[in-house]
């Protein structure tokens, strides 16, 4: 295990021991839990890591490359008022290897690869709370991708920002809906080509008993600025989680899905993907609403 591995490995265990020693969850069923957790506006706050294993075509005369990420996405609901929540999500890539063309005189079909950070993308969504929409799902609201990547082939090196909306459904029993992201450059290297890009992520999951589920997996995306007119990524997969209690205190999501993608751009597509997600709750640091200033308490309860 190299420096930074062994680095980022004491920081996963120094954070999961911060959390087992947080106050305990009480008595909500695994199942619950894993209803809220699911659920993209819920008013839990959870970290979740989700590594994902793809299979790319880097083209003809090439075998097929894997291809890897590894994302943080804490998930930070914070009460704008009794009847509105405002989600805050960012995606940050901690770690992202990728194929990439890597020509050399006379083999310009070489493939090399590059592994570093990739591009953050922030979204934040307003949402109307139970109280006023009862057990439909709403949100929309800005998002923004950030060009923190210090690789070419791991970010855009562009400014993008556009619009996200949400829309779903939770039953007793189910839950269903889709989260779309929608974004196009606006700043950035002159040396890149402007962008525009969509990720569409539908989602659906049917709760068993003992916090088990099986859903859905998988993100449609599109690349309006490519120049055959638009790539697009349509997976089919299935997911199956189940919720925990680290320690009898920590509720943990685990899930893995795999993905076949029916549909998948020429050059660089992905073929399958093999995900595994690891999603903690988290203690609520901020309590109250923004609208009233004096019910605001911060940090542990």
């Amino acid at each position: 295990m190299d420096v930074q591995a062994a680095r980022r490995f004491g920081a996963l265990v120094l954070l999961l021991a911060a959390l087992l020693a947080a106050p305990s969850w009480g008595e909500d069923s695994a199942t619950e839990i894993n209803k809220q957790l699911t659920n993209p506006v819920s008013s839990l706050w959870s970290i979740t890591f989700q590594q994902n294993n793809f299979r790319v075509d880097p083209g003809p005369g090439e075998g097929n490359r894997w291809s890897s990420n590894l994302l943080f996405q804490p998930v930070l609901p914070v009460a704008i008022s009794p009847d509105w929540n405002l989600i805050t999500r960012p995606v940050v890539p901690l770690f992202v290897s990728t194929p990439r063309p890597d020509p050399e005189p006379g083999d310009p079909t070489n493939v090399g690869r590059s592994t570093a950070f990739g591009d953050i993308a922030l979204m934040q969504l307003v949402s109307p709370s139970p109280k006023l929409v009862g057990s439909w799902l709403l949100g929309f609201g800005p998002s923004w991708i950030f060009p923190t990547a210090n690789s070419d082939f791991t970010g855009q090196d562009k400014y993008q920002v556009g619009p996200a909306a949400l829309v779903g459904y939770l039953s007793e029993k189910w839950i269903l809906g889709a989260l779309y992201q929608g974004w196009w450059s606006f700043s950035g290297s002159d040396q890149v080509s402007e962008t525009a890009s969509m990720n569409l992520q539908p989602f659906f999951s049917y709760f068993l008993h003992d916090g088990w589920s099986v859903g859905y997996s998988g993100n449609v995306l599109a690349n309006w600025k490519n120049e055959n007119g638009s790539d697009w990524t349509v997976p089919i997969g299935v997911s199956v989680a189940k919720v925990v209690k680290l320690g009898g205190r920590l509720p943990v999501r685990f899930a893995l899905g795999v993905q076949w993608m029916a549909v998948q751009p020429d050059l660089y597509g992905q073929k399958w993907n093999v995900q595994l997600v690891v999603a903690p709750v988290l203690p609520k640091l901020i309590r109250g609403n923004l609208s009233e200033p004096r019910s605001l308490e911060f940090g542990l309860p």
